[in-house]
């Protein structure tokens, strides 16, 4: 499946070997909901024809929307800086990363993995 789009408290997906679209609501997708960006593929879980949860990719690579200005120069340190990234997940990253950096979060706890590529 791939993440469509979120309208209101639904995000659509839809069937890439089909074109067949389907809708979860918020409170099914739980936090996941954190890491659902356009086009991103992922599986869903599926309970007597009904869908019922996603299996999130262990890392998913997101922008940067609102951070307090990178420091020119800086260098990883134990220094961190929250970051909101294009989802509104806050991440705490280090104090180089700027706004519209693309960074690699961990889907599992949430955490800053690295600059992406």
């Amino acid at each position: 499946m791939e993440f469509l789009y979120q309208s209101d408290d639904q995000y659509y997906f839809m069937n890439i070997e089909n074109y067949e679209q389907m809708a979860l609501d918020k409170e099914t997708l739980g936090d996941g909901t954190n890491y659902l960006i356009p086009n991103l593929r992922l599986m869903v879980e599926f309970y007597e024809d009904q869908p019922v949860a996603v299996d999130l990719p262990k890392t998913v690579d997101m922008k940067v929307v609102e951070t307090a200005p990178g420091m020119k120069g800086a260098t990883v340190t134990n220094q961190v800086k929250p970051a909101t990234t294009e989802t509104g997940l806050v991440v705490n990253v280090p104090p180089f990363i700027d706004v519209d950096d693309v960074i690699r979060v961990d889907t599992e706890n949430g955490q800053y993995l690295s600059r992406a590529k």
